[in-house]
């Protein structure tokens, strides 16, 4: 299961936001800074309408989406690359996740202390960055050193430390790892190092109920940073998430139209998260059930079915392939057979995002 941090300041939403996000968490949200210490984890469901939609198609039981693991990691301030507010250990734990989700405040309330006494999303951006970016200087110089000797007889490590010696410029400047759009092979070199400024990110403008539809100038700021790293920027409102939890489906379409919105913007997040890892839904049905699973892009169809199990990877003969859309416009599988829209895929197959398969393989 891929997992997605949740880093930022003390006291901008992280925790209240996690706590909507996997619904039955318990991490404790509470007014003052290092509420959280030790990181929590919890579940969240992929978003997906078509699952609904099939499940009535084939009368399933039950229906099962794909997850992500999120994990609110304690607030980060100003000094945590020297341990400041044990940012030693905050900085250990988002090396584990796979992806970064920056929980950024565009509210004002005199009510909740902010840790630098004033409302400025783009200040705050900068402290996290740069607190992210010592931390990566820190650790590429000391494998500078280790490189660079073994570069003496190993070409592997020659290219290593060639890119390494990039990225120290980079991180020099005070720019993150992902301003370099580094190649497949420069990535899979340092991907050991698990470098905290080259997993992809996406800012969590944290706003006030009134500004979720619109947003607001905080907003338009923290787009403008992310633009010059072609990040993502997606609008939450942590307390309107907060109280939609304890609401029923319908009082939330309720809720959420009084506001001006469509949908609240966990789910924006949550998709947000799934498709900035370059990943792939493909989906099965059937009596029993109606399931998502998630690949990798590119993914061939023995590789796909191996997701499910391994068996279906080593004895895979075929993948009965049909779009969404082609099985929902021809009402079931059978019409779509008359109609030659199932077909019959072969171990090159690349699958495709929406594909609803049905795997043959041997025991």
């Amino acid at each position: 299961m891929l997992r997605a941090g949740i880093v930022g300041l003390p006291n901008v939403g992280k925790s209240t936001l996690f706590n909507a996000l996997v619904a039955n968490a318990k991490a404790e949200a509470a007014n003052f800074p290092f509420c959280t210490i030790e990181p929590n984890v919890g579940v969240a469901s992929v978003p997906d309408e078509r699952l609904e939609v099939l499940a009535q198609l084939s009368s399933s039981v039950k229906i099962v989406p794909t997850r992500i693991e999120f994990v609110d990691i304690a607030g980060l301030v100003k000094g945590a690359s020297q341990g400041e507010g044990l940012g030693n250990q905050f900085l250990a734990n988002i090396r584990e996740v796979d992806a970064i989700t920056h929980v950024v405040r565009c509210f004002d309330d005199d009510d909740i202390i902010h840790v630098s006494g004033s409302v400025d999303p783009v200040r705050d951006i900068e402290v996290i960055n740069l607190e992210l970016a010592l931390a990566d200087l820190s650790q590429v110089e000391k494998r500078i050193e280790r490189a660079r000797k073994q570069a003496r007889t190993s070409k592997e490590a020659q290219a290593e430390v060639e890119v390494l010696e990039k990225v120290k410029i980079a991180l020099d400047a005070g720019k993150s790892v992902r301003m370099l759009n580094l190649n497949e092979t420069e990535s899979e070199l340092i991907k050991p190092l698990g470098l905290l400024t080259h997993k992809p990110i996406i800012y969590a403008a944290n706003v006030s109920e009134d500004d979720l539809a619109t947003g607001n100038e905080w907003v338009e700021a923290v787009r403008q940073v992310a633009a010059i790293e072609n990040a993502q920027v997606v609008i939450v409102s942590a307390q309107v998430e907060s109280e939609l939890v304890e609401l029923s489906e319908e009082e939330r379409i309720d809720f959420l139209a009084s506001l001006n919105v469509a949908e609240g913007g966990l789910k924006s997040l949550i998709k947000a998260t799934y498709k900035l890892l370059g990943l792939r839904t493909y989906l099965t049905t059937g009596p029993t059930e109606t399931r998502a699973w998630t690949i990798q892009a590119g993914m061939k169809a023995p590789q796909a079915a191996g997701v499910i199990h391994s068996d279906f990877e080593r004895g895979f003969i075929r993948a009965e392939t049909i779009s969404y859309q082609d099985l929902v416009a021809s009402g079931n599988t059978n019409n779509a057979k008359e109609k030659g829209l199932l077909r019959s895929e072969g171990k090159e197959y690349i699958v495709q995002e929406g594909d609803v398969i049905l795997f043959r393989f041997n025991v």
